[in-house]
């Protein structure tokens, strides 16, 4: 998006820089990174984020409202609603595409949203790791709140009496942050299989006491592999929780047709349809509730639609614009602004960009292309 910088990376690009980045981050996680990393990053420029910036910040004013909780109570099933909910989300994402009008202006669309933590400690390293590979202006670097996070996931414990909880930490692809999370923090990744209760108290790993959970376990994940937990979401716990699972229901695609702002497409819900639309082709199927793109369809037939229309949504389809050079054709770019409110305001702290030349944005979609997948938003103060 900041052409000048976008056409000397290019004449600057080579393999060797490349397999550098992969170097680097593989070093600082200890592992290869198991999700494509694309060969280039993203830069935008400063008016653009300070727009996404801004639609985020209105998104969740709307669903910090009295009228919206009350309409999202229906949202968190019974056998899962979590007690001593915060009276906000700790952590919310906003995934924009990006679309060109008519008029020449770039223009953000919602494509998803969550109260749900993301890749918050992976992507500061992505950025440093793109600058340090291909010897790029350090003053690129996106501004790292540090101490903000620590205090996000740790609150006033002790790094040991604070857990990660994920299902099977080590084979998540998202494990890469599990480690950078453990450096910045010193907090863990931990099993939700390897967590002990007693009483309402719950441990870890001998027997040490977590009074905090930054938590990761993903409950639609949860079910659909079977996973048995030592304890149940509706117990009351003693513990704190970095991220209170509620939300994950609360902000959700549940949120899309309550939203009204101009980065919103029109978002139905499925079951509140008395006909379908005549051209689905212009629609995205997608369930309430799955995660990284699960069960989504992108111009679904009539064939495609459940019988059981409960917990579906179709949301008006946007056609990305492709934006971005690369050596390989013209990329497309979707933006994660990533949100942490812990005092009066969110505060917008990271972005995670993908880009691709797939119908969907996620890595999984792109798959056996290059200068797509995974990465970093850098600018220009």
């Amino acid at each position: 998006m900041i052409a000048s910088l976008r056409s000397e990376f290019l004449a600057r690009w080579t393999p060797a820089k490349y397999e550098r980045l992969l170097a680097i981050l593989a070093a600082e996680c200890g592992a290869p990174i198991p999700f494509r990393i694309c060969e280039t990053p993203c830069f935008l420029d400063a008016p653009l984020l300070a727009t996404l910036e801004q639609s985020g910040r209105e998104l969740i004013e709307q669903l910090s409202t009295p009228s919206y909780r009350a309409i999202s109570e229906a949202a968190v099933p019974a056998e899962f609603r979590a007690p001593n909910e915060d009276p906000k989300p700790l952590f919310v994402q906003f995934d924009f595409g990006l679309v060109r009008e008519a008029d020449g202006t770039i223009k953000p669309k919602l494509v998803e949203i969550q109260g749900f933590p993301s890749l918050y400690a992976f992507q500061p390293l992505l950025a440093r790791a793109y600058i340090e590979a291909y010897d790029l202006d350090p003053a690129l670097a996106p501004r790292f709140h540090r101490e903000l996070l620590i205090d996000a996931i740790r609150g006033s414990h002790a790094p040991e009496n604070v857990v990660l909880l994920e299902i099977d930490p080590l084979h998540q692809k998202t494990h890469c942050d599990f480690v950078m999370t453990e450096k910045l923090t010193g907090v863990r990744p931990v099993c939700i299989t390897q967590v002990k209760k007693r009483g309402r108290k719950l441990y870890y790993d001998r027997d040490i006491p977590i009074h905090r959970i930054y938590n990761r376990a993903i409950i639609d994940e949860q079910i659909r592999r079977g996973i048995a937990a030592p304890f149940n979401w509706t117990d009351d716990l003693d513990v704190e929780w970095a991220g209170h699972p509620n939300y994950y229901f609360r902000i959700s695609k549940f949120s899309l047709p309550h939203l009204d702002h101009p980065t919103v497409p029109k978002t139905l819900f499925l079951d509140r349809i008395d006909k379908l639309p005549e051209d689905l082709s212009q629609w995205v199927l997608k369930p309430l509730y799955s995660f990284a793109g699960l069960g989504v369809v992108v111009g679904p037939t009539e064939g495609d639609i459940p019988k059981d229309r409960r917990d579906w949504i179709l949301q008006e389809r946007c056609d990305f614009t492709p934006l971005f050079e690369t050596l390989d054709g013209v990329a497309k770019g979707e933006i994660r602004v990533m949100y942490i409110w812990l005092g009066d305001e969110p505060v917008a702290v990271s972005t995670i960009v993908r880009m691709g030349r797939g119908k969907m944005m996620g890595v999984d979609h792109n798959k056996g292309l290059n200068w797509v997948g995974a990465s970093a938003a850098l600018t220009q103060a």
